[in-house]
């Protein structure tokens, strides 16, 4: 029999359908009359039929017509909301408000998959699987492996040995032994007593990260999991049914208990979940609205699923994802305003570089000869002052290199640690189905990432510091020789000057987040868990940092590309022009003050998608692989024996 699942207020109602000839108004005083019944005073309704509602689909939000038949608008199995005239909206129902998270949004089923084996994840693998770009599949291998470390487990309960969190209780309750008909319910309690996270929700694209990523860490074969278990939460994850995940709670020491428990527990039927087709609903009917079973615990299973670093590497996965794309992207920004600023580019001469060797020091530079090299690509801009009195220039510029590049260096570090961590078996016990053997450990204790995740933030926040100081000399006349606040009519118009003061307070923020969390720990579970790492807010904090650091870095770039208006008819050189098309494609020129958020915006959604990288990166890979001899342009103010021709000319010459 077709069935219809109605959220009314705070409660979900299944409201069974023999005849889907029914309309739309009949299913809502169905769910109305189930609804009153749950309550002592009928929830305040008088009568059914005098009551008027609107109703939607959970799915898209579509609005659905009170005279419309089942049939024509609804699915079995499909979410239906009825809003009550007069009522406020739940802010239960929907944690997360529609349109923020791009999942919602724009979710299509993907056709392909990655394959895992718990040793070949890339943190870049894991930001794909968080947008929906693959399903999930094990390797034969790891089946295996996974069936292999499971038979131990099995021997174990049968023997009745006493082995740590399989036959025993959990942290200070280790030495008390449960008897074998209880086992079940220990790992269920478990995970319901452990669900106790606060705070909002993670976004979908960060709870698909999580199941991924756990399910990653299982197929490794030392986590004593049933493959029955294993291929349940493959399905709820290429199904997209995700847990009710609250991002606060962890501590970041025998594991990420508190968020991987909700994410358990929303497996086992139980708390919310969501997926693209339901939204926000119970876990039990999502589950079943997907032809899914909840997942029904084993010995040991419930230790399996909850105890682990998942939820700090997950979310330090996409904050070095996004820092390494925003730090490459921070080096074309740079140059553009290094260009309307009128500097030179002989500070990023590769002999200067090639005395103080670090790897991100050389490539920075070498990203600013790619986009600046006046024999490559001539600017006439930087033709029109080439022979002013200027020695040298601040630092903000001068200094990208070293202070850009010391960052690109701490995001590899970060990168190859977050990397190692994704592979890794973090569970206790550990399971040795070659040597027969559980061994308890500290794998799962998170200071490896968190302290990782502590050194980005650091790092990548300098980016952002460097950055408002030169948006900062794009607004002053005194520095720029451009209009004050990068507008006509100043004073009728203030251009640039609060898009500034927002850059100054992101930067500020910063300040006060960069403050390291893993240097902090409280003990725990009565002193058995004495040292942690508080890698949950190391985390979250580092992607705070990161998002700011692309905002600030945006108004920059709207700033620089403001700078150019000034300057014409000159043109800059060819990529700093396409950079300065793109941005032109989304934000028009600032003739007079106009509502500034939306350009801000348009311009960071630019260096999310990568589009500036994109647009530069086809002249940066031609100049470094065509091997161009250095353009090293004369100027008055630096000092030589005689003034050689460029290289290029030289080659002319000769």
């Amino acid at each position: 029999m077709p069935r219809f699942t109605v959220h009314i207020r705070d409660e979900w109602l299944a409201v069974p359908c023999r005849d889907t000839t029914n309309t739309i108004r009949w299913l809502g005083q169905e769910a109305l009359k189930r609804y009153m019944k749950n309550k002592p005073d009928n929830g305040g309704i008088t009568a059914v039929k005098d009551t008027r509602f609107v109703a939607r689909r959970c799915q898209s939000l579509g609005l659905l017509d009170a005279d419309d038949t089942i049939d024509d608008v609804l699915e079995d199995n499909d979410f239906v909301e009825l809003a009550i005239e007069g009522d406020t909206m739940s802010p239960d129902f929907i944690p997360c408000q529609p349109g923020v998270s791009h999942l919602t949004a724009a979710y299509r089923e993907p056709g392909e998959y990655i394959s895992l084996d718990g040793n070949s994840l890339t943190s870049t693998d894991l930001v794909n699987l968080g947008r929906g770009l693959y399903k999930i599949k094990l390797t034969l291998e790891a089946e295996r492996k996974v069936v292999q470390s499971r038979e131990l487990l099995d021997t174990i309960v049968k023997e009745n040995k006493v082995v740590y969190g399989i036959t025993t209780g959990f942290g200070k309750f280790a030495r008390t032994v449960i008897p074998v008909s209880k086992l079940k319910e220990l790992q269920e309690n478990l995970v319901r007593s452990h669900s106790s996270g606060v705070g909002n929700p993670l976004s979908p694209e960060r709870t698909r990260m999580l199941l991924a990523l756990r399910i990653n860490v299982l197929a490794k074969g030392h986590s004593g999991i049933s493959l029955e278990t294993l291929h349940a939460m493959i399905q709820a994850f290429n199904a997209s049914c995700l847990s009710f995940v609250p991002e606060k709670g962890t501590v970041g020491a025998s594991g990420d208990l508190a968020p991987l428990s909700h994410l358990a527990l929303g497996l086992m039927g139980e708390g919310k979940m969501w997926s693209p087709k339901s939204g926000w609903a119970d876990a039990k009917y999502v589950l079943e609205a997907h032809g899914l079973k909840p997942i029904s615990l084993k010995p040991k299973e419930g230790l399996a699923l909850i105890n682990g670093t998942q939820m700090i590497t997950s979310l330090g996965a996409e904050a070095v994802e996004r820092a390494q794309a925003i730090a490459q992207q921070a080096d074309i920004i740079a140059a553009l305003t290094l260009e309307v600023l009128k500097g030179t580019t002989k500070a990023f001469d590769s002999d200067i570089h090639a005395l103080r060797p670090h790897p991100g020091q050389i490539d920075v530079a070498l990203r600013f000869r790619s986009l600046l090299d006046s024999d490559h690509h001539p600017s006439q801009i930087a033709e029109s002052h080439r022979f002013c009195d200027r020695v040298q220039d601040a630092y903000t510029m001068r200094c990208c290199p070293q202070v850009h590049g010391v960052a690109n260096d701490t995001i590899k570090f970060v990168q190859n640690i977050i990397n190692t961590e994704i592979n890794s078996a973090t569970d206790n016990p550990m399971v040795f189905a070659e040597r027969g053997e559980t061994i308890s450990g500290g794998n799962f204790h998170g200071e490896y990432p968190a302290k990782a995740l502590d050194f980005l933030a650091i790092a990548v926040h300098e980016l952002a510091s460097i950055s408002e100081r030169r948006t900062e000399r794009l607004c002053n006349p005194s520095l720029s020789e451009l209009p004050a606040f990068l507008v006509n009519e100043g004073g009728l118009n203030s251009g640039f000057m609060i898009a500034h003061c927002t850059a100054a307070a992101l930067v500020s923020e910063n300040k006060v987040l960069c403050h390291p969390s893993s240097v902090d720990s409280l003990s725990t579970s009565a002193a058995t868990e004495d040292h942690v790492s508080m890698g949950g807010w190391a985390a979250r904090k580092a992607l705070r940092v990161v998002e700011h650091v692309e905002q600030v870095l945006a108004i920059e770039l709207l700033a620089a590309c403001q700078g150019i208006e000034f300057l014409r008819p000159l043109r800059t050189t060819t990529p700093l022009e396409k950079v300065y098309e793109l941005v032109r494609s989304v934000v028009k020129p600032w003739i007079k003050d106009r509502f500034m958020s939306p350009d801000i915006e348009a311009v960071h959604r630019l260096l999310l998608d990568q589009k500036v990288w994109n647009v530069a990166k086809p002249y940066i890979d031609k100049y470094q692989t065509e091997y161009i001899p250095e353009s090293r342009p004369i100027s008055p103010t630096a000092f030589s024996l005689e003034s050689p021709a460029s290289p290029r000319k030289r080659l002319r010459h000769e």
